[in-house]
């Protein structure tokens, strides 16, 4: 029996998210003032009071959400909790998995805010607004899904970006061919095929210069191997080693994010409890449809914190 702890990936913003966080605890409100500086600017501000539209863009979402995560991470260390010791290993959601990287000692708070700025805005550039899409496809099997990307790649790139589980996939690509795929599911059985109000198609080859510029960015900072080994997104398999931390997550960019073969591989190596680890429940709610037999726990709120504290330090 082990613990994992998970971080969310873009999705799981809402304003008003961490300020609890800051007001209950001086640690967290010392996560979100390294933050802003480390970015030049009151991401904070954006993050409690608004608008929405400034915090939904992919540059402030990101390190917005890696914030909150981190919040949570400094006060439940402040308060007795030792990762290497509690926690067997650490993953995240696209993004997340820098929030995990962070909260395992690869990167600095600082450095890890820099690089999501970096990786938000080369991601926004890599692909002009409306020749990109990403739908999400409901209901159906992975091996179906890669089929109908594989048919619909006559008219553009197209390829299955997340495999969330529970039957619930998200491709991405080209605009014709995705909505030619997700036509194609829907005749497939889909129980639903709907195209996503993003503004880049995330995961996918497109993403080619958002990867280069990435590679860049992670060769100029300081990495450290991570006291609790990650589950990559890109294989689904756990990687301690600084600089192939940094290969996969160049990978990242343009691979899919294998999220429900990461559950199962959680269950198939012992682990019982997932931790979810900043904004929202997200990653709660589909590890239930992966696999029963792990329990999901959100924690994002003080409450959250105090009642995985008694649990972890039982």
């Amino acid at each position: 029996m082990s613990i994992a702890f998970t971080f969310p990936g873009q999705g799981s913003q809402a304003v008003g998210m961490g300020k609890d966080l800051a007001e209950a605890f001086p640690e967290a409100a010392a996560v979100f003032a390294e933050v802003d500086e480390a970015l030049g600017e009151k991401l904070s501000e954006i993050m409690w009071n608004g608008p929405e539209e400034a915090l939904t863009l992919t540059a402030n979402a990101q390190p917005a959400l890696m914030a909150v995560s981190l919040a949570v991470i400094r006060v439940l260390t402040a308060k007795g909790l030792d990762l290497k010791s509690k926690v067997s290993f650490v993953a995240g959601h696209s993004l997340g998995e820098y929030s995990a990287l962070c909260a395992a000692g690869t990167f600095s708070l600082a450095d890890t805010a820099r690089l999501l700025r970096i990786r938000g805005n080369a991601m926004q550039a890599a692909v002009p607004v409306g020749k990109g899409a990403m739908a999400a496809i409901i209901g159906l099997e992975h091996d179906d899904v890669e089929a109908v990307c594989l048919e619909a790649a006559s008219v553009g790139a197209c390829q299955i970006a997340n495999d969330n589980g529970g039957g619930q996939l998200v491709i991405s690509g080209e605009r014709p061919a995705v909505e030619r795929a997700a036509a194609l599911a829907s005749e497939k059985g889909a129980k639903r095929a709907l195209m996503l109000p993003v503004s880049a198609p995330f995961h996918s080859a497109l993403m080619a210069p958002a990867a280069e510029a990435m590679r860049g960015a992670l060769s100029k900072v300081e990495k450290r191997d991570p006291a609790v080994p990650v589950v990559a997104n890109v294989h689904a398999a756990p990687v301690g080693d600084a600089d192939e931390i940094a290969r996969l997550l160049v990978e990242q960019v343009t691979g899919q994010v294998r999220w429900r073969e990461t559950v199962q591989w959680f269950a198939a190596n012992g682990v019982t409890t997932l931790y979810e680890i900043g904004s929202g429940k997200v990653l709660t709610g589909l590890a239930r449809r992966i696999d029963k037999n792990i329990t999901g726990i959100a924690v994002n709120t003080p409450a959250d914190i105090d009642t995985a504290l008694a649990a972890l330090l039982a």
